[in-house]
């Protein structure tokens, strides 16, 4: 132990702490550990921050110097929170620490030691649009046509494809395979381009956002005196939210950590972005990296119920034994209800239930604020946003915007809006300048061209977009699509005329904007289950004019209004944005096989990672917690049947109590 054993003799004035009577037994003992391999398990809710926090402020009142403490977190706002309650505690000034962001730790070790692997110091950091242009030009400069292909990825895209790669250190094949499937076809080019990028930044002297952990990386592992000078510096590392680092993070920690004396604090159960590149096994392997790593386990919940927590337990005791660190979630507080379980129609009844329960919690004097609706995907929440704006409760979005404000459910809704009535010119405009080097004006002169033609020779107006007039005044870049988009409005004009508007929507997804979609969007498939709920939505008019004018009556009541971040509205929000938030009470919807989990995550053997998201999703609740399973589908057309999440079927039944929802909805 390389402690004082006198804590009032710290030379650095931090008066004296009373851990033992500011932290709880488990805390205090990961707090006071002797130092070395150290991993702290912090269960949800149970003062996580809080035990990070009070290491520094230990490590200080005993001898330890700021300059020797390396903080990494994944925000520099949790930096900032941690070092700021550090000097409140001690005095410290947070300046004399190495705290921050692993890239912006990076970035400061590379501008001292960066020259030892050949970087210059003059090197300049480039943003996330400028390192798309840097692409775009590399590939224009090997292959002119390759962005001409409207289902070839956009530089925006490509970029995510190639910086996903370098953060997993994946082959690019086995990243496309894995997380870009509908780019399968360009897998043999991508690793020219990639090669082409790096060069051209090399030549510009510029930097990307990965390249200053991959370069980090890279100066640790070929310079051993750099790394042997870490190692020295920070006699002490610790590691906020270690669950989610990918596999540069967990290396780089390693090696400057090569003296063991790291502390890892995270949750494995808590691992939810793999989808962003963090690599669950880096926290379950770390014992085996570090030989003698002791084990702390931060188990009392000081957020939510012993019944939420006995539900939280039972979905940790559903993994596959050997996926995860035994732990148990102890409850602080007293007893309450047990979660409810709620059996819906459909969705639309889903979110009449919660719209109906709200307001009886406001009676009760919960404001809205403090309620929270969580779900898996965007579009699941759609009937909800529906009901919500139609009986005019505020509400905020956490995770994006508001449905019908997507930009791609706009282009869908422009889409039609422009089929249903050519002389639509907004609705025009906005899909004309997807087409390539297409702009504003562009588009006016396309649409004034065919308006002429068609009124000289009495024909309709989308079949004159195909005229000889038309087509020559279309810019260069953009004819040989053009025949693609304007069959796409042939085919979807005919849907509106001889067929109901679902028919409409499917067929305008299946045409030329679906295609747009895969090349302009990285997320292209959660954004298709977006654009394919549209169908069930349109299954419920019968005439298109009907359909287009309640949405874009919709998106008119739903417009944010610049909504005060403060002002009492509910909250409504994907799990993933949820992570690290309270709410008095839960409502987590779609919990239907196929919805949660996703069905391309059933197919593709995610379920863990879904199951973890289940688990972040119930602990969110201090006191009430509703599952709400809609038992119809009618996302894509025509209603299913569903089934309950299978993370529901695997929990005993006592876990939860039946909330029946009577066609009146009362209960």
């Amino acid at each position: 132990m390389d402690f004082p054993l006198d804590p009032s003799l710290s030379p650095h004035g931090v008066p004296p702490i009373d851990f033992r009577a500011q932290l709880n037994d488990e805390q205090y003992a990961a707090v006071t550990a002797e130092p070395g391999p150290l991993l702290v398990l912090a269960g949800a809710g149970s003062g996580k921050t809080r035990t990070l926090t009070y290491r520094v402020a230990y490590l200080l009142s005993q001898g330890v110097r700021p300059s020797e403490i390396l903080l990494l977190t994944f925000t520099n706002k949790a930096a900032k929170e941690m070092l700021h309650r550090v000097h409140e505690l001690t005095g410290v000034e947070p300046g004399r620490f190495w705290g921050g962001t692993f890239h912006s730790i990076g970035h400061r070790s590379l501008r001292m030691h960066g020259e030892t692997i050949g970087l210059p110091r003059t090197f300049t950091i480039i943003d996330a649009e400028e390192a798309e242009g840097v692409l775009r030009d590399a590939v224009d400069a090997a292959d002119r046509g390759f962005f001409k292909d409207k289902t070839h990825p956009r530089p925006g895209p490509l970029h995510e494809i190639i910086s996903m790669a370098r953060n997993t250190q994946l082959s690019l094949a086995e990243t496309i395979q894995r997380f870009f499937p509908q780019h399968e076809g360009i897998t043999d080019r991508v690793p020219a381009f990639a090669r082409q990028y790096a060069a051209a930044k090399r030549a510009a002297n510029v930097l990307d956002y990965d390249d200053l952990l991959e370069f980090w990386l890279e100066l640790l592992q070929k310079s051993p005196e750099t790394a042997a000078y870490f190692a020295h510096r920070f006699r002490h590392v610790l590691v906020d939210e270690y669950q989610d680092t990918n596999l540069l993070q967990s290396q780089i920690v390693d090696l400057i950590g090569s003296h063991h004396r790291v502390m890892a604090v995270g949750d494995d159960a808590q691992c939810i972005y793999t989808w962003r590149g963090a690599n669950v096994e880096n926290i379950l392997t770390f014992p085996d990296r570090h030989p003698e790593t002791r084990i702390y386990r931060i188990e009392t919940n000081y957020r939510s119920t012993p019944q939420i927590l006995a539900l939280a337990n039972g979905i940790l005791l559903a993994q596959p034994k050997g996926r995860g660190f035994d732990k148990e979630l102890r409850p602080h507080r007293a007893n309450s209800e047990k979660p409810y379980f709620v059996q819906a129609m459909d969705g639309r009844e889903q979110a009449q239930f919660i719209v109906q329960r709200l307001r009886g919690l406001m009676d009760e004097g919960c404001s809205l604020s403090d309620i929270a609706i969580l779900y898996r995907a965007h579009f699941q929440a759609l009937d909800l946003q529906l009901e919500l704006s139609r009986l005019q409760i505020p509400y905020q979005i956490t995770s994006g915007v508001r449905f019908f404000e997507q930009a791609h459910i706009r282009d869908l809704v422009a889409l039609l809006r422009f089929v249903y009535n050519p002389s639509d010119t907004a609705a025009w405009n906005r899909i004309a300048v997807l087409l390539p080097k297409v702009g504003d004006k562009n588009a006016q002169k396309l649409h004034a061209a065919a308006l002429d033609h068609a009124r000289l020779l009495q024909q309709d107006f989308i079949d004159a977009l195909a005229t000889d007039d038309v087509v020559s005044k279309v810019p260069k870049d953009a004819r040989e699509e053009w025949p693609k988009f304007v069959a796409s409005l042939q085919q979807v004009k005919e849907m509106m005329r001889t067929m109901k508007p679902h028919n409409a929507v499917e067929i305008a997804i299946d045409g030329w904007y679906g295609d747009y979609l895969k090349g302009a969007y990285a997320n292209y498939v959660s954004r298709l289950d977006d654009l394919k709920s549209m169908i069930g939505f349109a299954s419920r008019y019968e005439e298109m004019q009907e359909m287009l004018a309640q949405i874009m009556l919709l998106a008119s009541e739903t417009s944010d209004r610049s909504v005060d971040p403060d002002a009492d509205a509910l909250r409504l929000t994907t799990v993933h944005q949820a992570k690290g938030l309270e709410y008095a009470v839960v409502f987590l919807i779609g919990l239907a096989d196929g919805s949660f989990p996703l069905r391309r995550a059933i197919e593709s053997g995610d379920v863990e990672e879904e199951r973890r998201l289940f688990y972040v999703a119930v602990t969110r609740a201090r006191d009430d917690l509703y599952l709400c399973f809609p038992k119809v589908n009618t996302k894509g057309g025509p209603a299913m049947l569903q089934s309950p999440s299978r993370f529901l079927q695997e929990l005993p039944s006592d876990l939860y109590q039946p909330l029946r929802v009577k066609r009146s909805f009362g209960w």
